[in-house]
């Protein structure tokens, strides 16, 4: 059943056929061919996989981040960030990557936070003579921190299929996204100077406190998700349902730029990805059950030990691993199928499954800025007209950056336990 499964899935992958219905196609085939096993299977386990409380956090979540995207936030938050940094040297990409995080803040999704933030930065970028590649490259790497800094949708599925706390997740991710960010807005900077990019106007402290009170409301929804569940007021789920409300108020009430004529077409936005993502979760869900019942998670874990005890060496090889994986494969997939085979192995060798998801997680988010399938890519291409060619190119740089962050993250637990063990004291 094992060598069906594998064998189906991986000519689906190469025949391009959308990865929910390869791994559903590909595990249905081999309950079929199994011969022991009745069909009624397939759905009692995409029902089980998707019958958790937690997940239900998923599309709260990006509801809440597609409100905060249609509701005036994102220029508000581009302009306080203009007037932190937008008048030194190479400002404007400054302002992409500090924007980039406060947006992640709030909508939990990489793509979401190249479109929102990108459709403005990007533009105003090459208005002031930024080459455009540089911009675009900027905009989709200061992407990825959309799942890296919490809300995160790859935090909740890990804590979901591994079994351990969402809200020391979130908390975990906090440091490596600033460190993230931190190393991002510091090589704009240096390639900045190289090629005489400079800042925008200079402005006061009362222009900068009038931009810090515009901008308040939405920088005020992370603190009051992360709040909450720390202060024990609600859990992960009931924090994006809190979020939702949050969003809905700030945008029709306080900003009002959300109309009833435009929030139809943010619920069906909303609810359509959150199809997909679901539609992945479920098919995710029973391709785990084979493996888990082919006892495949236990089998790498032998070999693994057998190859090297060392958590070194495997972590190293995980982080090959998983920025390979990263480059072809959506990254909710990814989480919900290696993270049950990848965690128990870590566990094994006294990694702290917490700090181990988010190894998972920043390293899949660097796969969405890696060729050829890179999602972040794709949006700014759109946004900025540039070819993937060149775009590649642009961005190399900065993956380079990135490839160091993770491998510091990997090795350096303290950089995401920090926060965690300082709250269970």
């Amino acid at each position: 059943m094992t060598v069906t499964l594998l064998v189906s899935m991986l000519i689906m992958f190469v025949l391009t056929v959308p990865i929910a219905l390869a791994i559903g196609g590909a595990s249905t085939l081999a309950i079929t061919t199994s011969g022991d096993l009745p069909l009624l299977v397939v759905v009692q386990r995409i029902f089980t996989s998707l019958d958790s409380f937690p997940l239900m956090a998923i599309p709260f979540f990006i509801l809440a981040g597609s409100l905060m995207e249609s509701g005036g936030i994102s220029k508000r938050l581009v302009h306080f960030a203009n007037t932190l940094v937008g008048s030194m040297t190479g400002g404007l990409a400054g302002v992409t990557v500090v924007t980039s995080m406060f947006f992640a803040a709030i909508s939990g999704s990489s793509p979401a936070t190249v479109a929102a933030i990108g459709s403005i930065m990007i533009p105003a970028m090459v208005a002031k003579h930024y080459d455009v590649n540089f911009a675009a490259a900027v905009q989709s790497v200061a992407g990825a921190l959309g799942v890296i800094i919490p809300p995160s949708i790859p935090m909740i599925l890990y804590g979901v299929v591994v079994g351990v706390s969402i809200g020391d997740l979130f908390l975990a991710g906090i440091v490596p996204g600033f460190l993230i960010g931190g190393s991002l807005v510091l090589t704009a900077f240096i390639i900045s100077k190289r090629k005489g990019y400079k800042g925008t106007q200079s402005y006061t402290g009362e222009e900068r406190l009038k931009a810090f009170l515009d901008a308040i409301f939405a920088m005020l929804m992370p603190v009051i998700i992360l709040g909450g569940i720390y202060g024990g007021i609600f859990t992960p789920t009931e924090a994006a349902v809190v979020a939702v409300a949050y969003a809905l108020i700030i945008g029709t009430v306080v900003y009002r730029e959300i109309t009833f004529k435009n929030i139809i077409p943010i619920f069906v936005k909303s609810g359509i990805t959150t199809a997909i993502i679901m539609l992945i979760i479920g098919n995710a869900g029973l391709l785990g059950w084979i493996l888990t019942k082919e006892r495949i998670p236990q089998t790498v874990a032998q070999s693994f030990i057998e190859f090297s005890d060392s958590p070194i060496v495997f972590l190293l090889i995980v982080n090959l691993f998983l920025l390979i994986v990263g480059m072809f494969f959506e990254t909710s997939a990814s989480v919900i199928i290696l993270a049950p085979i990848l965690a128990p192995i870590a566990m094994q060798l006294g990694i702290n499954p917490i700090h181990f998801g988010i190894i998972m997680v920043v390293n899949l988010a660097i796969g969405m800025v890696t060729p050829p399938l890179g999602v972040n890519l794709f949006v700014a291409m759109q946004i900025s007209k540039v070819k993937l060619e060149q775009l590649s190119k642009a961005v190399l740089i900065f993956l380079a950056v990135l490839i160091f962050d993770v491998l510091l993250i990997s090795y350096v637990p303290e950089i995401s336990m920090f926060l965690v063990e300082m709250f269970e004291k």
